[in-house]
């Protein structure tokens, strides 16, 4: 399907092979972050759920695109290309800006396609009811290299390499300028239960703040944390990935 924002071989990655009957799990990567970063979780979920991995402009291979600077923006490209159809069992998975950017997507598929998705899991990421004043996309690049080291979610080859820093940080601002200017419009929730995953040590989430995810669903809602910071998941595989299982597992049973 070619549409205005592209195709979905542009948008979409996949890295292993599904069952026919597999849950779609479309994974939304944080700020920065680039499709490749769910590789390990499309291992461990293949083949029972088949990990549909978004790159976002401005990275990688799309490099030369620009990155969107409006997250409402990157929503309605992402759902224009994702030609979901009533019945599909699919699930929305995001971390940080991608947590927000699921909640988005729910919104838009359950207006247009009805009973889709089959539910969202939030990891790392307050609820959109839960606004912090953050200008990390106005500092120089020194304040973004300094957040991003202050989350330890980055390789620090990356951090160590001026010129390579020079061709992620673009794509980085603007990431962070879509997130941090989202405003969540008030009373807007979605039917879809909500799972959310956080770490417990995360400064960028309180437990409440995890928690009043369950303000914008209609439907069940869960919380499960972990030890760890923001990027908690990235040494804690295994539980995170029965965390995702066990998920699906209630929402398919639900619907």
């Amino acid at each position: 399907m070619t549409t205005a924002s592209g195709t979905q071989e542009t948008w979409f990655r996949r890295f292993q092979q599904a069952a026919p009957d597999a849950v779609q799990l479309i994974a939304l990567p944080h700020a920065g972050g680039s499709a490749p970063y769910f590789l390990p979780l499309a291992r461990a979920l293949a083949p029972a759920v088949d990990v549909v991995s978004v790159q976002y402009p401005g990275r990688q291979d799309r490099r030369l695109e620009p990155a969107a600077e409006d997250l409402n923006v990157l929503a309605d490209q992402i759902f224009d290309v994702l030609d979901a159809k009533p019945g599909t069992p699919l699930v929305l998975f995001g971390h940080s800006m991608g947590a927000v950017l699921a909640f988005e997507l729910a919104l838009r598929l359950e207006k247009e396609v009805g009973d889709v998705p089959l539910g969202i899991i939030a990891s790392g990421r307050r609820s959109p009811t839960r606004h912090r004043d953050e200008i990390v996309h106005e500092r120089g690049d020194a304040g973004i290299i300094a957040e991003m080291k202050e989350l330890a979610g980055t390789d620090p080859g990356v951090l160590a390499d001026e010129e390579l820093l020079q061709l992620v940080l673009p794509a980085l601002r603007a990431d962070y300028r879509a997130v941090e200017t989202h405003r969540h419009r008030p009373g807007e929730t979605v039917r879809a239960p909500i799972s959310v995953l956080t770490g417990e040590s995360d400064p960028r989430v309180t437990l409440e703040e995890a928690r009043a995810w369950e303000e914008v669903t209609t439907g069940a809602f869960s919380l499960r944390s972990f030890p760890g910071g923001h990027f908690y998941l990235n040494g804690r595989q295994q539980e995170v990935t029965a965390a995702i299982k066990e998920s699906i597992a209630a929402f398919r049973a639900a619907r």
